[in-house]
């Protein structure tokens, strides 16, 4: 069956609002940085749970969250929610301890990551450009090892965990919205507990200013929206579309970064980001040429 184009445009227009709200996401953990990262991500689990919560009662989605969970399916839930909690988790801390730079170079290297984990559990083939576009990221990578002298650990643990998050929601068919309450409430009781402990001890931060008590609540909105966005745009779209579109989040970290928090811009990182983003060039003019040969594959089915 032919793809149809208006699920296509459905997609792309989910992974743009998607990406481009990530892309802002450090302005967002700025404003809550007296705040501790175990904190921020126990509230962005927990309101996250209750915005899905009230948003599957109001599309009248119960029927799919209780077909959501089934037994088959318990272990692969567990591995989504613990891929998509250290990404949170890594991203939070990355953010407040001035890491923006590093953080938006882990979101450049994912989109080869994505190709990397297509070649090992989706059966799709590397092409001679992709290969030496992935060739071509890890001379960058191994430059900034050199010259800076460490691993750029938060770059890599952004980039594995968000690649395979991706890779499990999609061989695994997970209904997005469903899916993702599932997830958050997996972690909830826990959350909230940790939660609970804060406030009797009066060590919490909610409740305290007026500014960021409104921000930790407006968490599950904030963290809720885009990753609906990304689950339709993964379910819509070709797994290397999605790779493509993704160079939206890292550019506006980046930029962030380097122009609004001047964190250092070294030769070493001048050299690293130019062979990345030589390398997603050459893999972005493999793609689109091949999208241009090959048909696309029929969309799964959407979420409405």
């Amino acid at each position: 069956m032919p793809p149809d184009p208006s699920q296509r445009q459905k997609g792309l227009a989910a992974a743009l609002a998607a990406y481009v709200s990530w892309g802002l996401f450090p302005l967002f953990f700025k404003a809550l940085r007296p705040v501790p990262a175990f904190e921020i991500l126990a509230h962005r689990v927990v309101w996250s749970a209750v915005f899905l919560a009230g948003l599957v009662v109001v599309t009248r989605r119960v029927g799919e969250l209780r077909g959501a969970f089934p037994r088959g399916k318990r272990a692969v839930y567990l591995a989504s929610t613990l891929l998509i909690a250290a990404n949170w988790l890594v991203f939070i801390w990355a953010v407040n301890a001035g890491h923006v730079l590093e953080a938006s170079l882990g979101y450049f290297i994912n989109p080869l990551v994505n190709v990397l984990l297509g070649v090992l559990f989706l059966g799709e083939a590397l092409t001679r450009r992709q290969l030496a576009a992935v060739l071509l990221a890890t001379v960058g990578v191994l430059a900034l090892v050199l010259r800076v002298g460490h691993v750029p650990w938060i770059a890599l643990a952004l980039a594995a965990s968000f690649g395979l998050y991706g890779l499990v929601r999609k061989r695994a068919h997970i209904p997005p919205v469903a899916g993702l309450l599932v997830e958050t409430l997996v972690l909830a009781p826990a959350a909230l507990g940790y939660l609970i402990v804060l406030g009797v001890e009066g060590r919490g931060a909610f409740g305290g200013t007026a500014v960021t008590t409104a921000l930790l609540a407006s968490a599950g909105v904030v963290t809720a929206l885009p990753l609906i966005w990304f689950a339709v745009g993964v379910r819509s779209l070709r797994y290397s579309t999605m790779g493509l579109v993704q160079y939206i989040t890292p550019t506006g970290q980046f930029l962030l970064a380097v122009a609004l928090y001047r964190e250092p811009f070294t030769r070493a990182h001048a050299l690293a980001f130019g062979c990345i983003w030589a390398s997603l060039a050459l893999y972005s003019y493999d793609a689109l040429s091949g999208a241009r040969a090959t048909p696309a594959l029929p969309p799964p089915e959407p979420l409405d």
